[in-house]
């Protein structure tokens, strides 16, 4: 007698059934696979990001919001510093290395990045064709800005105002692109570098106004601001006095990475954790329903099993039939959860705005092969018990009875 193919048939005679029982589990499944896969992915970003950053640097505000704006480029900045006082800071003995940002522009929603060369070093850039930006209105783009946008070595393109909206271009400057990165698997991928005199460039006023604001002109360049140091500390000790000593003497402000990131993810924590016992009561729920379908199963199908142990079915068979229908139910409905889940993020990462935090459903976890194991506990679980009552079945006294 086979077994798998019985078991089979029984399901797609009560097919209704089958069908809602695996809906359930596949439902419970895809919630957790879908938060799994979220979850490892904003914390390998949020790790990834800012792992050789030890302090960021910038005007008073949100901590958080400089961390997001000046690390991962999913926020907008807290303002300007004064670039005077930014060198004194590169300049410190507690300091390894500075590196300055200058943020405002964007081109098709990726951002333009005003820095220098020791932005290479800190992420360990290595170019994928061209060189480096060298000059003024030259750009290296990240390898998913090239892919996105169709931009190649050698092509000019206009930056907009803005982090975002890309209506108010810059039309009296155009960026060159010199080369393009490769493929770094952090936020790199989505930026456009120049150096910060191409940002200064962009802002500065057009000839006729330059004539018109002569005057002032001089006082703007002996008063050009930045957005935002990026720095590595010299020594451990420098963890404790140099924040304190940039907050309480300066009018920046010091926001710690690793404190903040913390933070933001104890935050999401709270929502992921809330929908996770949601999958979880949905999946208690899938057992509830496998062990309420079986069981009324079994009882209607009491008289053919034991027509069965007539034919010759042992009861170690008939107790297997009876389990692995309930594995079957709940192993399919997990396979399925993990497809839904990978699909639907794949979805949820086409429409999210942000290149620097978008998700992907091309991403697996070592997690989601303990989600198909739950799967085949909760088979197991809940056919356990029609199971041994089909073992425990009296073929002459059923048998007696009518059908």
């Amino acid at each position: 007698m086979n077994i798998l193919k019985l078991s089979t048939k029984n399901l797609s005679g009560n097919a209704l059934t089958t069908v809602l029982n695996i809906i359930l589990v596949a439902f419970g499944v895809g919630i957790l696979s879908i938060l799994f896969l979220a979850s490892t992915q904003i914390g390998n970003k949020l790790e990834s990001n800012s792992k050789d950053i030890d302090l960021v640097v910038g005007a008073k505000g949100s901590p958080l919001q400089l961390i997001l704006s000046s690390i991962y480029h999913i926020d907008f900045p807290t303002g300007n510093i004064p670039a005077k006082d930014a060198q004194e800071l590169m300049q410190n003995p507690m300091v390894k290395r500075a590196v300055p940002l200058a943020l405002g522009d964007n081109y098709q929603g990726y951002r333009i990045v005003g820095t220098d060369s020791t932005f290479t070093g800190l992420y360990g850039l290595k170019i994928a064709e061209g060189t480096f930006w060298n000059k003024d209105l030259d750009a290296t783009i990240g390898s998913a800005v090239a892919q996105e946008s169709k931009l190649k070595v050698g092509d000019k393109f206009f930056g907009a105002h803005g982090l975002s909206n890309s209506d108010d271009e810059h039309k009296q400057h155009a960026y060159k692109v010199t080369g393009i990165l490769a493929p770094q698997g952090n936020v790199t991928d989505n930026l456009i570098l120049t150096n910060i005199g191409s940002v200064y460039k962009m802002h500065e006023p057009s000839h006729e106004e330059e004539k018109a604001h002569h005057g002032e002109e001089e006082k703007e360049i002996n008063n050009r601001e930045i957005t935002s140091l990026l720095i590595q500390y010299r020594s451990p000790m420098s963890v404790v006095v140099f924040p304190r000593m940039v907050n309480q003497s300066t009018n920046m402000q010091a926001a710690s990475p690793a404190m903040e990131s913390a933070r933001l993810f104890s935050l999401i924590g709270v929502g992921i954790d809330t929908l996770k016992w949601f999958a979880i009561l949905i999946m208690a729920i899938s057992a509830l329903s496998v062990f309420i379908s079986l069981f009324n199963s079994m009882k209607e199908k009491k008289y053919d099993l034991a027509i069965m142990r007539c034919l010759g079915a042992s009861r170690i068979k008939i107790f297997f039939l009876v389990m692995l229908e309930g594995l079957l139910i709940t192993l399919t409905g997990a396979i399925v959860g993990l497809v839904i889940g990978h699909v639907a993020l794949s979805m949820i990462g086409h429409f999210q705005e942000s290149a620097q935090a978008r998700l992907t459903g091309a991403y697996f976890v070592a997690d989601e092969l303990y989600l198909i194991g739950a799967g085949m506990a909760i088979g197991i679980i809940a056919a356990i018990i029609p199971a041994i009552q089909t073992y425990r079945v009296d073929i002459a006294s059923t048998l007696s009875k009518d059908k």
